[in-house]
């Protein structure tokens, strides 16, 4: 896993929970910390942080994956802003294997980024095929969610397939809705 990746953990914990949490989560896993943006390190490092931060605050470690996902979009935002110029979520998410990826590639050669594949049923909705090793289907979840925040659109999502419960691939499925203005508030 890239260690932009393991960046984006220690801010989005040290700015919720405080510097002194990302250093309790390195204590506790016995990871030094020093991760280079473009530097290469073991899947077992992050899901071992993952798996001490779900430890220590008694939540489930998905939904801490799907919390630091949409975190972590304002802040890919905030350094990637030409992914974002979309007036949609959807448009937004269809540019993942065209657009996003293959940049993520070459800013971070040997990203193992995950496989998408996409449908339209036609009611709306779009279905999100996620294939990877890592099985951080939660994580997507999370950066939709973002996206859709960022949008100002309501995401409902499902997923009637996931690897973790041996499915070939995860499908998510989800429908997006413009939040109207009185809605968003001040």
């Amino acid at each position: 896993m890239k260690g932009v990746v393991f960046n984006l953990l220690e801010r989005v914990v040290s700015e919720k929970y405080g510097e002194e949490a990302w250093d309790t989560l390195l204590e506790a896993t016995g990871q030094e910390g020093a991760y280079t943006a473009v530097g290469s390190y073991p899947d077992e490092e992050f899901l071992s942080l993952v798996g001490a931060a779900s430890t220590e605050l008694e939540i489930p470690a998905d939904d801490l994956v799907r919390w630091f996902g949409k975190s972590s979009l304002p802040l890919l935002r905030e350094r990637y802003p030409t992914f974002f110029g979309h007036d949609s979520t959807r448009s937004f998410i269809l540019t993942l294997n065209d657009v996003i990826h293959p940049e993520v590639r070459k800013l971070f050669p040997g990203a193992d980024v995950p496989d998408f594949d996409f449908e339209s049923p036609g009611d709306g909705k779009l279905v999100l095929g996620y294939q990877s090793a890592r099985k951080l289907c939660s994580f997507a979840e999370g950066l939709i969610e973002g996206a859709a925040e960022f949008f100002g659109e309501e995401v409902q999502m499902e997923q009637p397939q996931c690897m973790k419960r041996g499915d070939e691939k995860c499908l998510i499925v989800c429908s997006f809705k413009k939040i109207a203005m009185e809605e968003v508030g001040p």
